[in-house]
């Protein structure tokens, strides 16, 4: 199988669709880390404990290696996780779906976990590319703060761009703890987005396909 790997050219990126190519922008200097853990001792004592007390000491250095971890979308690019693609397809052109892909992300409201399942499915025309990378592109947007209509779109938008397949289809399926935990309380709300481009638009049959070959049985 022949692998093709074509780096996106410098500047063919239109504003919006920056995402795709470029890694996030902080809008002002990175705070080091000394701040970024002092900024948790003072939420600490804002809620009413005591950061000096024993159990409680390194828990703002545990915090800030935690977001490190959570947050490591913003120092990726998404296009690198595509760009890896193989021609070698015996002219299959249907539908390829992985579904199921389970992820954890954070609302950029509340800052609060909201986790979930995303189905992701595209037709190829010339080339495909590895499984895994599908995952990991989801990854990639989960691990920021988000909203789940903007990563939905987001998810779509960069397959679209770098494989441009003749169709793409993207169902996030998730739980908001700033819903469940917090406001109304509703635990088990399920939240669920779709975004459609290409074939699966403009096509209901081919939309109806998708959603049944999600919510079938079969494996």
């Amino acid at each position: 199988m022949d692998a093709i790997v074509k780096p996106w050219p410098k500047g063919a990126n239109s504003p919006s669709t920056d995402h795709v190519h470029k890694a996030p922008q902080a809008a002002a200097e990175r705070p080091s880390r000394e701040q970024a853990e002092a900024a948790v001792r003072t939420l600490i004592a804002y809620i009413g404990d005591n950061p000096d007390r024993e159990g409680l000491l390194d828990t703002p250095k545990r915090v800030v290696g935690a977001y490190e971890e959570l947050y490591r979308g913003y120092g990726e690019i998404p296009a690198e996780t595509l760009e890896r693609t193989f021609s070698e397809t015996g002219k299959y052109d249907d539908l390829v779906l992985v579904k199921d892909i389970s992820f954890n992300s954070a609302c950029e409201h509340h800052m609060m976990a909201f986790t979930g399942v995303a189905h992701v499915a595209y037709m190829p025309i010339d080339k495909v590319v590895g499984l895994s990378k599908l995952a990991r592109l989801v990854d990639v947007y989960a691990r920021r703060l988000q909203t789940q209509e903007h990563m939905n779109s987001q998810i779509a938008t960069a397959i679209e761009e770098i494989l441009k397949p003749r169709g793409v289809a993207v169902m996030i399926e998730a739980e908001h703890t700033c819903m469940s935990l917090r406001g109304v309380e509703k635990a088990g709300a399920l939240t669920v987005t779709t975004q459609f481009r290409g074939a699966f638009r403009d096509d209901p049959n081919e939309q109806v396909r998708f959603i049944s070959m999600v919510r079938g049985n079969q494996r």
